[in-house]
């Protein structure tokens, strides 16, 4: 399958700069779907668009077992800073993350597995927005998942690039792989005033002092060491002139967490900080948003995909994944039906490019290795391979 997969690197490398060129946040990804749904069509497959808004959804053989394959396709609002062929034509976008490449593998693997006699039933996922939520805090997967994407599924694959590992290596882990995320949002509300006469005021700037280091002790003094959790403030926003107290404060934040009976307790006591704002004479609004959980993966289909890389790429190149709270709305899938995520090295030899960046960038090299990863394991699990 790795031969497979080499003898059409041209127009994997082709598919992801043509993505990259061309940039779509989520739930806007009208181009990138027409051009993954008429890819799949012209392969064979059965193809439903408009899954979960954006997303393209695409069925090829008959019967069990039905495997699925996931790939998200939205991009970052990131201005790129990359002086390339390739680099993005929509102003303020770019793929910043790897979704244009795990488009272009996902295409790839969809491509080998057309010519094959399938023991069962392939599913592709073409998931838009995985990076952001729309006006109900919902991503792409749970939209997805509520069109019956996963209907019938009996296993779920998926794949992310990783610049920090070099190509020809892999890393996962059996369990919890990503943490789960909620949003929370708040308002800090006290009586404004001149600058000069602070005692006439009630001052939500200073009421915010409190609350945010109480905020910053949920996680040292009120959470056990050994439970990995993220309590953090992205955005705060008081005031427009120097000499005037304002009205309130406005802050925002997430929390990241593994197991579900820490999150509880990270969503009390942050409600617990911001009870100081009424005792100090204040008062406040908070709204939590609970976001995608972590992502759980399945030792069985872990143990799969570890066999199928080592017999591709010798056994010394399966890494353990490095401990890590970021997020990651695979997780929804992976509830329904047993799956995993690996991530496939692709680091600029000697000039890594982190993601969420920028100057964000691959080396095409894993598209691949990536590509056969992905069919080699979907013809596995079909044939009953452990």
């Amino acid at each position: 399958m790795l031969e497979k997969s080499q003898a059409i690197a041209a127009q994997l490398v082709e598919w992801r700069r043509d993505f990259h060129r061309h940039p779509e946040g989520g739930f806007r990804e009208h181009r990138t779907a027409q051009r993954v749904a008429e890819t799949l069509q012209a392969l064979g497959y059965r193809v439903r668009s408009g899954v979960g808004r954006t997303g393209v959804v695409g069925d090829l053989g008959e019967g069990a077992p039905l495997v699925a394959v996931r790939a998200d396709m939205d991009a970052l609002p990131i201005v790129e800073a990359n002086d390339v062929p390739y680099a993005s034509q929509n102003p303020g976008w770019m793929h910043a993350c790897g979704h244009d490449s795990h488009t272009a593998m996902a295409l790839g693997a969809a491509r080998l597995l057309a010519g094959v006699d399938l023991p069962g039933t392939v599913r592709f996922l073409f998931q838009p927005s995985e990076e952001a939520n729309d006006a109900e805090g919902m991503s792409g997967a749970p939209r997805m998942i509520e069109d019956g994407a996963m209907e019938g599924v009996e296993r779920v694959l998926a794949l992310h690039v990783d610049p920090a590992t070099p190509v020809g290596q892999i890393c996962l882990r059996v369990g919890p792989a990503s943490g789960g995320v909620d949003s929370w949002f708040a308002t800090i509300r006290g009586e404004g005033g001149h600058g000069s006469a602070p005692h006439k005021t009630v001052d939500p700037i200073y009421l915010c002092g409190h609350v945010i280091l109480a905020i910053n002790g949920v996680i040292s003094r009120r959470l056990d060491p050994f439970a990995p959790a993220v309590l953090s403030i992205g955005s705060l926003r008081a005031g427009q002139a120097e000499n005037v107290i304002p009205d309130q404060v406005e802050l925002n934040g997430t929390i990241r967490y593994m197991d579900p009976e820490i999150q509880k307790v990270v969503h009390a006591e942050l409600e617990r900080a911001f009870e100081l704002a009424r005792t100090l004479g204040g008062d406040y609004n908070l709204r939590i948003e609970v976001g995608t959980p972590p992502m759980i993966n399945d030792a069985g289909v872990v143990k799969l995909i570890e066999s199928v890389a080592g017999d591709l790429l010798g056994a010394e190149n399966v890494l353990l994944q490095p401990d890590g709270l970021g997020a990651e709305d695979f997780g929804c899938f992976s509830e329904i039906a047993p799956g995993a995520m690996f991530s496939l090295g692709s680091q600029i030899e000697g000039d890594p490019r982190l993601a969420h960046n920028p100057r964000f960038d691959i080396d095409e090299r894993c598209l691949p290795i990536g590509t056969a990863i992905l069919a080699e394991s979907v013809l596995r699990i079909m044939r009953g391979e452990r």
